[in-house]
């Protein structure tokens, strides 16, 4: 089709009679160029960027570095399956990540593709190791969308439905949330129930948690509730798996945000950011815990691919030379106080939380001028975000009440792009409600 009557409108129809139901989409918008925290249609329409690709954008669309890496590799070689002839980006990319991952003891690393298989084989890893089968998850936990990490996410729809049934011997303990009535003491006891109703100690393998909640809504999880379930795992011979998949790679203002947990977890799961856009994924972990598959047990045949190594080492340097972990504080600063103003003027804001840049905002119905948290907006979240789309800011919602906006911009968005959005947030959400400019 010639590019003049390429339209959002005819791909659309174009993508509908040739792409799969099930494949979502947040917006009817078809890209055509993106640069930094900003990205113009093929109709020439800018748009502020607050998903970045849901957290895969950290260093912001077509960074020059990690691009400029890209195509160097690119004349050298693209694939030879790491298991058949290795490459030393690999092992380089392996050893910077057994460095950044918190803990004071030796680590290797895994590379894959997708964050998914990355979670996979933490579990296989853990199995192994431990000799064990069972592994405790946590409600609102979002862990891929194979048939295994199915099984691990604690959100029905529309991740679960209609693909059941999903490996056995996972089980679901409540994630603490204040927001929504469930304390650490009240989660750690949902965690005792299943210890005492279920499966016994003995035959669990690993916890897994988010250090923040992603899909289920940007809940962080309390650092007395990981240290209690690091206890009890050190208790039992249990491993703590740290799903960070969307909290990794700087997102939180650290390279792991398990690293402000005060206890190191023994397996981190990692992909996303981690090479600005391009596809790989990582399982970093205890050294022992990582040697117990034997030769062959893992791998794939585009896990580790020369491509995304080259983005991820690019990803590390720009993240060096350009302090973009300090910058993820200050992002998170600037919106956090700049969010909590805006609630002050849009009472159904309820709550602002995050940590890092991780920043999200959780919408109510009010009453009396006030957030009622008995009743989630889901609707008017729904509202506003289409509404940010037509006003030309890129948002996501998220949580398993549907009433949460996530704020995933790039880490190197300017100031004055950041204030840019959340004037067009506000405007949304006004408009969403009814209120009149």
């Amino acid at each position: 089709m010639n590019s003049a009557t390429l339209t959002n409108e005819n791909l659309m129809a174009r993508r509908r009679a040739a792409v799969a139901r099930g494949v979502g989409q947040a917006h009817e918008v078809f890209v055509a160029r993106g640069s930094n925290a900003e990205v113009w249609d093929v109709e020439a329409r800018r748009y502020v960027d607050f998903a970045g690709g849901i957290a895969v954008l950290n260093t912001g669309h077509c960074h020059p570095a990690v691009i400029a890496a890209v195509k160097e590799q690119l004349d050298l070689y693209t694939h030879t399956c790491f298991q058949v002839l290795a490459y030393e980006p690999y092992v380089e990319l392996a050893e910077r990540l057994n460095q950044l991952a918190p803990g004071h003891f030796e680590k290797k690393t895994l590379l894959l593709s997708s964050g998914a298989e990355a979670v996979e084989n933490a579990v296989k890893i853990a199995r192994a190791y431990t000799r064990r089968s069972a592994v405790i998850a946590f409600t609102g936990g979002y862990h891929g969308r194979t048939m295994m990490t199915l099984g691990l996410t604690g959100k029905v729809q529309p991740y679960k439905t209609g693909f059941g049934p999903f490996p056995g011997e996972v089980f679901h303990a409540e994630f603490p949330n204040e927001l929504h009535g469930v304390s650490v003491d009240a989660a750690m006891h949902s965690l005792a129930l299943i210890l005492k109703n279920d499966v016994e100690v003995e035959r669990v393998a690993a916890f897994i948690v988010e250090p923040v909640q992603g899909e289920g809504g940007f809940y962080v999880a309390p650092r007395e509730f990981i240290e209690r379930l690091r206890a009890l795992a050190d208790q039992h011979g249990i491993l703590l798996i740290a799903d960070e998949v969307q909290t990794g790679a700087g997102r939180t203002g650290t390279w792991f945000a398990s690293e402000q947990w005060g206890v190191a977890p023994d397996l981190i799961t990692t992909a996303k950011s981690l090479a600005g856009g391009f596809p790989i994924s990582a399982v970093v972990g205890r050294a022992e815990v990582m040697d117990a598959p034997g030769p062959g047990g893992l791998g794939g045949t585009y896990a580790g691919s020369p491509i995304g190594c080259a983005a991820a080492l690019a990803v590390l340097k720009v993240f060096e030379e350009e302090q973009l972990l300090a910058r993820s504080q200050a992002v998170g600063e600037f919106l956090g106080a700049k969010l909590r103003d805006m609630a002050t003027r849009v009472p159904n804001i309820g709550d602002v939380r995050g940590l890092g840049a991780m920043v999200a905002i959780e919408l109510f119905e009010t009453r009396n001028g006030q957030a009622d948290l008995h009743r989630p907006a889901a609707e008017l979240t729904r509202r506003a975000v289409a509404e940010a789309c037509r006003r030309g800011l890129i948002l996501l919602s998220c949580g398993n009440y549907g009433n949460v906006i996530r704020i995933l911009v790039p880490l190197t968005a300017s100031d004055a792009l950041l204030q840019e959005g959340l004037l067009l947030l506000e405007a949304s959400l006004q408009a969403a409600l009814g209120v009149q400019p």
